[in-house]
């Protein structure tokens, strides 16, 4: 937990959780709903679900508690956003009504009262210049877009999984890192234009110490050695920032390659 203000049970916040699970089913059949039900989020938004909803438990979502709705890609094991939320939304939005990125799966809004709750995944650009130009252009597009949605809905979590490290803090060894996708100058400028609209990174907001990461590579030991990035985010409209409680990222829960990561809102 950190030492700031640890994330807390308490009935007059909203606890927001926002976990890439790398496929739901798999992150199921290690724990994923036993998490849940001790952990308690209110809303859980989830990214890369890489699967359909007919092939997703949804009765034992119920049987805790929850309302859920999903927005999976149209191709099959890829991509797909998610969201489960104790308070049923007053509506609920699939997608961003442009088919290039709909189709992928990408972006589910659940509104509550004069609050928006976005469950976003980012494409990576990792798989070579095809997607990370693809990625480049989504990124323009997504801002555009947040941008005009502010103006009918003023307060908004952006919750989900940007691909992107935006500091040398957020990202292990830094220097090894500068020509990777998630790390390239052009996005972490393209992410501190974003945040200088008017939006807030809430993890940075309360948390300034370095080595916290919310993504860890398959590859020896990186997660036991803890060379990870940070490129899970939740970012709010900063006209809420007397509103962040607390924000917190779970490296002890183990069912991704990502883990959970946590704010609480008044």
């Amino acid at each position: 937990m950190i030492s700031t203000r640890s994330v807390s049970h308490n009935k007059n916040t909203m606890k927001i959780v926002s976990y890439n699970v790398n496929g739901i089913r798999a992150a199921i059949n290690k724990g994923l709903m036993q998490w849940i039900n001790d952990y308690q989020p209110d809303v859980l938004c989830f990214q890369e679900l890489k699967a359909t909803p007919d092939q997703i438990p949804l009765m034992d979502f119920e049987m805790m508690g929850y309302h859920h709705y999903w927005f999976p890609a149209q191709k099959k094991g890829y991509s797909g956003v998610g969201l489960i939320t104790k308070q049923e939304p007053d509506n609920v939005v699939y997608g961003m009504n442009e088919p290039l990125y709909d189709n992928e799966g990408r972006f589910l809004r659940a509104d509550f009262g004069d609050l928006s709750v976005v469950s976003v995944y980012h494409p990576s650009g990792t798989t070579g210049d095809e997607r990370q130009a693809f990625k480049m252009v989504w990124l323009d597009f997504f801002r555009n877009y947040v941008n005009t949605l502010r103006k009918e809905r003023p307060n908004l979590v952006l919750s989900g999984d940007y691909n992107i490290c935006h500091e040398d803090i957020d990202i292990n060894n830094p220097r090894k890192h500068d020509t990777s996708s998630g790390f390239l100058p052009e996005e972490r400028q393209w992410m501190t234009d974003f945040l200088s609209d008017g939006y807030i990174d809430t993890f940075r907001h309360l948390v300034k110490e370095p080595n916290r990461y919310s993504w860890w590579s398959f590859r020896a030991g990186a997660r036991q050695k803890n060379l990870g990035w940070r490129i899970d985010y939740h970012i709010v409209t900063d006209n809420m920032k007397d509103r962040i409680a607390g924000v917190d990222i779970l490296p002890e829960v183990m069912q991704s390659d990502h883990c959970p990561i946590v704010l609480e809102l008044k």
